[in-house]
């Protein structure tokens, strides 16, 4: 249950005489502010998005909200929001992976040499490489959760030997020829439904369903707070929540349905597996029972072990979702690059990791979520398409996305110590 639809504590119901003269409770509602203020820091990275793309429009002159720039801003950062998915379980369990950049080299390697050098479908080394990515994952979590190695040296050792192996099986480069591999990157959805005044009508469809199930989640929230006994949040605040997706989803769909014409454009494939994972990642996280013990996990270990959660095994399948997830970045990049380098994937660890700390993953563990992670690498995407367009030297974009992940990491230690 997301906390920004219920306070934590229960409070006490307000209570009125029935018709008989007996009173019963009555359900009761947070004030706007105090839903607003209990959810302070989830509302301010999203208004912290905001003002960035606002400043990022108007500094390049309305060139980052073009159609086309759009689409490249989703495509070049897929891989950030992939790595960052896996990256926001792993630190709120308390643990760290610095050998993702590594594993995207290496697996893109293994997929390109599969392809180009021994000949196979492009879907059956697509599987393989899924299964590297598994294979690795099981290795290092074996390593961390039952020899008892810390996260962040064994995949430190990680980051060496992928690294390492990627640059003795691919040498200098092994390019893709494979146009429905590299379509995965640069394509779009069929236009199965024409084109409605000019707009891709698939997507204008996707648009609306996108919405339908924001309202839908939303008030089915809404209505299982009330169930359980707990207090929502204010009415209000619901509806600004569903008139802003509104405005953001229905802007989105514009720009997407805009972004082709009769030939190409609309939907990039490439989104449509972002949100999948997304989706599929946040039901795990937030509504299976391995999820909550992530949580128990990074909160207190002990006191999760003494209510049976089983740690090492939390912590075991965590790298397996991280080698996975590895895995999909890597066929992502390997795509949209048509060529497999060993200086593949360099320095993506930082920017999944800068993107969940963005996000509001907390540094301690046990606190962060994963559309928190998104937004987080949103930020960044934004960050890095908006100086490039404007021509910022590529020294001073590090050096920026350094000072906001700075920033971040202290707004989120000061508020916690006031809350304190």
């Amino acid at each position: 249950m997301s906390s920004a639809n219920v306070s934590v504590e229960k409070k006490g119901n307000a209570s009125q005489p029935d018709r008989g003269g007996r009173k019963h409770p009555q359900r009761r509602q947070e004030s706007l502010v105090a839903s607003i203020t209990g959810n302070l820091r989830q509302y301010g990275i999203v208004g912290a998005l905001v003002v960035i793309v606002i400043a990022f429009q108007i500094l390049t002159g309305g060139v980052l909200l073009k159609p086309n720039s759009f689409v490249s801003l989703i495509q070049q950062n897929a891989y950030v929001i992939i790595l960052a998915i896996g990256m926001v379980m792993v630190i709120i369990a308390t643990q760290i992976d610095l050998s993702v950049g590594s594993l995207v080299a290496f697996i893109g390697g293994v997929c390109a040499i599969l392809m180009q050098h021994m000949g196979m479908n492009w879907i059956l080394a697509i599987i393989i490489s899924l299964l590297v990515g598994l294979v690795i994952g099981v290795w290092q979590g074996f390593w961390v959760a039952f020899v008892g190695i810390p996260g962040f040296i064994t995949t430190l050792a990680g980051m060496l030997m992928f690294r390492g192996l990627a640059t003795v099986i691919v040498g200098e480069s092994v390019p893709i020829t494979s146009d429905s591999f590299r379509g995965i990157a640069r394509n779009y959805l069929p236009n199965i439904l024409g084109f409605w005044g000019g707009f891709d009508g698939l997507t204008i469809v996707l648009g609306i369903l996108c919405f339908a199930l924001f309202v839908w989640s939303q008030l089915r929230n809404r209505k299982k707070v009330i169930k359980v006994g707990l207090i929502p949040e204010a009415m209000s605040l619901t509806v600004i929540k569903i008139v802003v997706a509104a405005l953001v989803i229905g802007f989105v769909t514009y720009l997407l349905a805009s972004s082709g014409n009769s030939t190409e454009g609309g939907t990039p494939i490439m989104l449509v597996i972002v949100a999948v994972l997304v989706v599929v990642y946040q039901f795990i996280l937030s509504r299976t029972v391995f999820g909550r013990h992530v949580y128990a996990r990074g909160g207190n270990r002990r006191a999760a072990e003494l209510s049976g959660v089983n740690t090492k095994m939390v912590d075991f399948i965590l790298y397996i979702h991280m080698g996975f997830l590895s895995a999909v970045a890597a066929i992502a990049m390997l795509s949209r690059l048509a060529s497999a380098t060993a200086q593949a994937g360099m320095e993506f660890e930082m920017d999944a990791i800068a993107a969940c700390f963005i996000g509001g993953t907390a540094v301690t563990g046990g606190i962060g979520t994963i559309p928190g992670a998104v937004i987080g690498a949103l930020v960044m995407g934004v960050i890095n398409q908006g100086l490039s367009i404007m021509g910022v030297d590529t020294a001073i974009v590090k050096t920026i996305k350094g000072l906001v992940l700075l920033l971040a990491v202290a707004f989120d230690l000061l508020s916690k110590r006031k809350k304190a």
